[in-house]
C-alpha cells in the first residue's frame, strides 16, 4: 500500500521508518498525533516499549542529541 503522506516542500511520497512516522528527503517528517514537522541535524528517533498490562507496545519517539 502506497504511502497516503506527501511532503508539504517538494510533494514527494514520504517513507515510513516506523509505524507512525514517514519522511521525506528535503528534511521533513510527519508523526501520528503531531503533523508536520521540519528535521534539525540534533534529532534521533527510537522505539519506545510500553507496557500496557499483560502487553508491550512500541510507539515512535523523537528526541534531541545530548551535546558532550
Amino acid at each position: 500500500m502506497a504511502s497516503k503522506h506527501r511532503c508539504i516542500n517538494c510533494g514527494a511520497i514520504m517513507k515510513q521508518q516506523f509505524i507512525g512516522l514517514k519522511h521525506c528527503r528535503c528534511g521533513v517528517s510527519w508523526k501520528k498525533d503531531v503533523g508536520y514537522f521540519e528535521r534539525t541535524s540534533g534529532m534521533t528517533f527510537h522505539l519506545k516499549k510500553i507496557k500496557k498490562g499483560t502487553k508491550t507496545k512500541q510507539v515512535p519517539m523523537s528526541r534531541m542529541k545530548h551535546k558532550n
